[in-house]
């Protein structure tokens, strides 16, 4: 094989200008097998770049054993790809900033809020931005057997307030079907959203480096974007970038990043955002660390821009070290 001399300088003085890079995955949450996926795609695509690599399975919450692992890595930035419990609730980032790690992403409070749906759509509505209306129940103040008395009309959607990927999430069209939607809902959180179901058309907004990238039309063929849809290959299609009005397009855009600085994030987030009849943008939530395959939607909507993969990968790191 023959060596390129100027794209090995080129390899050498990006590797001493980021050092040893881990990419931590798995995680202990529901969405441990998404996270791995996530992982071993940013893993491969960081590799062709000629950084130091290395793959580092979390597979506990367990804080002494999470730093004793991070520190026989001996890594000088963190890329984190971990979903869910323990990867979007601020407890990674919490202790990374104790070992003095730079990591990609949120930092701890903005990780927090984001991940809890209650606290993030307050303060959503707080600053004037469209959501769902909705109530909370508190799993220990429920009780099963009283009737539940509901102002939202029907379909609802009932979700856990703390899970990502639609897990525990019900869209239900009668009262029969609410105590078994609340009981998965539970199983999954103690605390359940119960949230008017508004019909329209759903799309994503990526933001980078607070920059709102092209939105994304996401159409399943499923009754709604569930877990299925989301993550089994065809039962979804994804219109990029979606087929919206300019009016309606600089709405959503500046709800999304709206949304995405209200909660304090940085270097990138996806915002979810259903359109209603009157095609007004209602956020539905935010993701932190969305999925990171090359492709998912955030690097759908990048490689529109011309980044590619491996590109919105060591951007992200540029930040994770600017952020520091």
């Amino acid at each position: 094989m023959v060596v390129d001399p100027v794209a090995e300088i080129a390899n050498k003085k990006m590797q001493a200008n980021f050092g040893r890079i881990g990419v931590l995955m798995g995680g202990p949450s529901t969405e441990r097998q998404i996270s791995l996926k996530s992982g071993k795609a940013v893993y491969e695509a960081l590799k062709q770049t000629g950084l130091m690599v290395e793959p580092i399975d979390i597979k506990s919450d367990n804080t002494q054993e999470n730093t004793n692992l991070l520190n026989s890595y001996k890594i000088d930035c963190a890329f984190i790809a971990l979903h869910g419990r323990f990867g979007e609730d601020g407890q990674i980032q919490e202790l990374l900033e104790t070992l003095k790690i730079p990591y990609t992403g949120s930092g701890v409070a903005a990780s927090k809020l984001a991940m809890d749906k209650v606290a993030s759509l307050r303060i959503f509505e707080a600053n004037g931005l469209n959501v769902p209306k909705s109530k909370v129940l508190e799993k220990g103040l429920y009780n099963p057997q009283e009737k539940f008395s509901q102002d939202l009309g029907w379909p609802l959607v009932i979700k856990p307030a703390t899970q990502g990927s639609s897990i525990g999430l019900s869209i239900i069209e009668k009262e029969e079907e609410l105590s078994t939607a609340l009981a998965l809902a539970f199983s999954y959180d103690e605390r359940v959203i119960i949230e008017e179901y508004i019909k329209g058309r759903e799309v994503t907004v990526g933001i980078l480096n607070e920059v709102a990238l092209p939105v994304i039309e996401i159409v399943p063929k499923n009754k709604f974007f569930d877990f299925q849809a989301k993550y089994q290959h065809g039962m979804t299609d994804y219109i990029v970038p979606a087929e919206l009005k300019k009016t309606v397009e600089k709405d959503v855009k500046e709800a999304a990043l709206s949304a995405h600085r209200l909660l304090g994030c940085f270097g990138c987030s996806r915002v979810d955002i259903i359109l209603d009849r009157d095609e007004t943008p209602f956020i539905l939530e935010i993701n932190t660390i969305p999925g990171f395959t090359s492709t998912s939607l955030l690097p759908k909507a990048a490689k529109t821009q011309g980044l590619e993969f491996r590109d919105l990968c060591l951007e992200l790191i540029k930040l994770a070290y600017v952020k520091k």
